[in-house]
């Protein structure tokens, strides 16, 4: 049971950080900006979401 809940939770934190990749990919922010943002939420996932949502560009 616990594999299959894990898992479950691994495939959805994986839609997220690829939904918030795309999100900044199609962002309004500069190329270097989006470069870094992009680093940060493949790099830190979990930290990197956090600030993306509080500081990461809008729109």
């Amino acid at each position: 049971m616990g594999i299959e809940v894990g898992g479950l939770l691994g495939l959805i934190w994986l839609i997220i950080v690829i939904w918030a990749v795309v999100k900044v990919a199609k962002s309004s922010a500069g190329g270097l900006a989006k470069l870094l943002w992009i680093l940060v939420l493949l790099f830190f996932p979990l930290v990197g979401l956090i600030i993306w949502f509080l500081l990461g560009p809008k729109g």
